[in-house]
């Protein structure tokens, strides 16, 4: 998971895309990068560690130009080392610079095509670079630089690439280029500003970054749509795909985007709460005559949906953890140890909150347990009488493959576990899971029944298709013991 931004603007852009960049640093604290285009010359500067420590004032006064593109990184397997920090560069033809949110599922065999075919050299084992030189073979196949150039080799990606990915990318003559797979998958939405000196246009992967910069909301990129922006405001639009089928990520919705973000129309904040009602409801038709004294969240994601789950069952809804805002997501954390000391590194309990109560301890998911396992701990040994815990997402059985860096399916806590099991795993006197119906539609609310949505790490559905093989190559990129070779290695 990564965040993106692309600006033009009527003036340097090069700052603006740095704020754009803080507010969508929960989606990657890996690495962080900035390219921007000034006439016939490409910038960029990009590294290891978060926005603030990348870069300094000096790196932003090399930044010129008033078209630009900006990234942040999450590490997906295979993608954690200095030389996958993105944007991404090729000088042939005209000069792109390209920045991808998502996973493909065919890098291997586009990989190959792209040396064999279409004579083009990967240097890394970033999909993101694969999906820049399949689009600049396409864009050099058309001989022309303006935005049907652009937009017949956005075509030739979506018929060549498959998987989730959302894309801002600029072109030496050209302008600001965006665009997302034909399932959007993954999150893009398009802002506008007017100034005196003209319209300037942005493109981010969550709304929040357009709030911060200024721009007004006008919607979101549809799945299948290419963007093109010319360095003078003008905006170019148009499907580049054939049947698309709109199918957006719903854990976007659970854990990664900000509950201040629209996405596809959808208010991130409602649909937790909406969650926190199915699963009160779920609650109270299983034990009408509960006995929970206090609703505490997990912070920080949880919170929406804890609120609701108290006041629908009338009890009280207290903060019992204190974070520490200076510790990395455990989500992210590369190896268990790792993880497990980043726990209680990260969170401290309030005893006066857990005394001898029965507290409902409500987080947003639960992948691997061990960390949701530490919780409960911590809430007995704060003086928990009993300890419930409630999921606002159904169990995660199955890996996510369109650019969420979930473990190998034999690290999740649910994979071949029944909800008994994993209850005993957790050591919580009660499991209480959300229903995959209500988290669907909790998301897509009343504006939107029946929207479909990629939920394929709770069902094992994957909307692209997959092809034989690729759950084994995975595994042996995502698990931990795959990961501490490579840190060996490196």
């Amino acid at each position: 998971m990564c965040g993106i931004v692309g600006i033009v603007g009527t003036s340097e852009v090069a700052a603006a895309l740095y704020d754009g960049l803080t507010v969508l640093q929960h989606r990657g604290q890996d690495a962080a990068g900035i390219a921007t285009a000034d006439g016939s010359h490409l910038r960029v500067h990009k590294g290891n560690g978060l926005v603030r420590d990348v870069f300094d004032a000096k790196a932003m006064l090399l930044l010129e130009g008033k078209v630009g593109i900006a990234h942040c990184r999450y590490p997906t397997a295979g993608s954690e080392g200095l030389d996958e920090a993105q944007p991404f560069y090729v000088n042939s033809p005209y000069g792109i610079a390209l920045a991808h949110n998502g996973n493909l599922v065919n890098t291997d065999a586009l990989r190959r095509e792209v040396f064999e075919q279409d004579r083009r050299n990967v240097n890394t084992e970033s999909d993101s670079e694969v999906l820049l030189n399949v689009f600049a073979h396409e864009l050099d196949t058309h001989k022309a630089l303006t935005p049907e150039a652009a937009f017949k080799a956005i075509e030739g990606v979506n018929r060549r690439a498959k998987g989730g990915y959302a894309v801002v990318a600029t072109v030496l003559g050209l302008g600001l280029v965006a665009f997302r797979d034909p399932h959007g998958i993954r999150p893009l939405v398009l802002g506008k500003r007017t100034t005196e000196a003209g319209n300037e246009y942005a493109i981010a992967s969550e709304s929040v970054a357009l709030d911060i910069l200024g721009f007004e909301r006008v919607r979101d990129v549809a799945p299948g749509e290419g963007i093109v922006v010319t360095p003078r405001g003008e905006l170019h639009a148009r499907l580049c795909a054939e049947d698309p089928q709109h199918t957006p990520c719903i854990f976007e919705y659970v854990y990664f985007a900000r509950p201040d973000s629209m996405m596809d129309d959808i208010s991130v904040h409602k649909a937790r709460m909406r969650m926190g009602v199915t699963l009160g409801e779920k609650i109270l038709r299983l034990r009408p005559d509960h006995d929970i004294d206090v609703v505490i969240p997990i912070p920080d994601t949880s919170r929406d949906a804890a609120l609701e789950i108290a006041s629908l069952l009338g009890v009280k809804y207290r903060e019992g953890f204190i974070k520490n805002r200076y510790v990395g997501r455990t989500f992210i954390m590369p190896g268990q140890g790792e993880r497990a000391k980043s726990v209680k590194r990260k969170l401290n309990p309030i005893p006066l909150e857990f005394k001898n109560r029965v507290v409902l301890l409500v987080d947003d998911s639960i992948v691997r347990g061990t960390t949701s396992k530490q919780i409960v701990q911590m809430a007995r040994d704060a003086g928990a009488r009993k300890v419930y815990l409630a999921s606002a997402a159904p169990p995660v059985r199955y890996p996510n493959i369109y650019g969420i860096d979930m473990p190998s399916v034999d690290e999740l806590v649910a994979h071949g576990r029944s909800e008994a099991e994993i209850e005993q795993f957790l050591a919580c006197d009660w499991l209480i899971y959300q229903d995959l119906s209500d988290l669907e539609e909790a998301v897509a609310g009343p504006k939107f029944p029946g929207r479909k949505f990629d939920s394929s790490c709770f069902n094992g559905e994957y909307v692209t298709g997959i092809e034989p093989g690729y759950f084994e190559r995975i595994q042996q990129l995502r698990s931990d013991e795959a990961k501490r070779k490579r840190r060996v290695a490196s």
